[in-house]
């Protein structure tokens, strides 16, 4: 008689984990101005790769591997976020503050909040008047920003001065979450998803023998004011091909028109920009990698200046062949963020075979 088959066990798969560097680096309060603790982040899982690791009076990190290689090689991600900052404590210790960034308005009322005072972490909330005590025309309104206020429980304004400071900046009390499968939640995607990529491509090519090209991965502060840390530390790099990433419009959701937003999927993979701004050989050879490596992709067209590093770096000495990949992201400039981790992996395996692509000698001019 034949034994029987064994049965065999229905293990489920295991859950998904989101990488601690990614985790870590989401989780950092570092609004622009005053990205300390994300970059004591990129110091922690950048700096022990790098051949050559160098920081600036900006506060950016810029990180090399192959340093002899040729052409040179940037990527730009920057670990900045959008924030607020007090300006002004009254006589009862409630706290008004300015926007560090751009801000729907709409969505800074009722807000957990963390000050980021010289002592520590202070907890706050932002308030307004409540809905009951406001007419029928106040309802129809976005409150101004002197309409609202930051509570930390104080009961005069020496009390409050006591724990935090005028210019002590200010930023949402949500960490990263994931809510289902590779699909996470964060305040700062914009653009810890970019700063991660390109940091994360770097750590995984700093033992490549082969690389002929020599790579900089630079975590870039300010792009939330104007691009600010991308144009000194591309002076310093002086490449010759840089690529920005940072985050994209998901427009699969209600209420985003695909003729004027166009049509880009979260889990389709990384948007790559296309047009003017965008060298036309770098482009190219993007997507002859995405497709010999069979990485999703989806395309953007830009026309004009990307709201990214991009258009800074490309216009530093006498130019730089440059490119756009962004990560689609919903909710951007608001505390819950949401990406799909997966399109992030895929921006990485695309920037890692493209620096595996480049040969001595390409500058991609045209």
């Amino acid at each position: 008689m034949a034994k029987k088959a064994a049965k065999q066990k229905n293990t489920p798969p295991k859950p998904f984990k989101a990488p601690d560097f990614l985790v870590d680096l989401l989780n950092s309060n570092s609004p622009t101005g005053h990205e300390y603790e994300a970059q004591a982040v990129i110091d922690s899982y950048v700096k022990p790769v790098a051949a050559v690791y160098e920081k600036d009076v900006m506060g950016n990190r810029i990180a090399t591997i192959n340093p002899s290689g040729d052409p040179i090689f940037m990527m730009a991600g920057h670990i900045d976020e959008i924030g607020l900052i007090v300006r002004y404590i009254d006589d009862r210790g409630y706290i008004y503050f300015d926007t560090l960034g751009g801000h729907d308005k709409s969505m800074i009322s009722g807000r957990r909040v963390n000050i980021l005072s010289k002592k520590g972490l202070v907890k706050g909330v932002t308030g307004k008047r409540a809905i009951h005590l406001m007419n029928m025309e106040d309802r129809k309104r976005v409150p101004e920003l002197h309409e609202m206020w930051i509570d930390i429980g104080a009961k005069t304004q020496a009390e409050a001065l006591e724990r935090i400071s005028i210019g002590d900046p200010v930023v949402y009390d949500q960490s990263f979450e994931l809510i289902h499968g590779t699909v996470g939640v964060a305040r700062a995607f914009d653009d810890r998803a970019g700063a991660y990529l390109v940091c994360e491509v770097l750590r995984r090519l700093a033992k490549d023998q082969k690389l002929e090209s020599q790579v900089v991965a630079v975590a870039t502060t300010q792009e939330e004011i104007g691009v600010r840390g991308a144009t000194p530390s591309a002076f310093k790099v002086a490449p010759h091909i840089a690529i920005a990433v940072d985050v994209g419009h998901a427009t699969d959701h209600p209420d985003a028109d695909p003729r004027k937003f166009g049509s880009f999927k979260q889990g389709g993979g990384p948007i790559l920009g296309r047009g003017p701004n965008i060298n036309p050989v770098l482009f190219n050879r993007l997507i002859e990698v995405a497709e010999r490596e069979k990485i999703p992709y989806q395309l953007e067209a830009e026309a004009r200046n990307t709201g990214t590093d991009a258009r800074a770096i490309q216009m530093v000495r006498e130019g730089v062949a440059t490119g756009v990949v962004s990560i689609p992201l919903r909710y951007m400039h608001t505390p819950s963020e949401l990406v799909d981790l997966a399109d992030i992996e895929s921006g990485v395996q695309l920037l890692v075979a493209f620096a595996r692509s480049l040969k001595r000698g390409d500058y991609f001019h045209w």
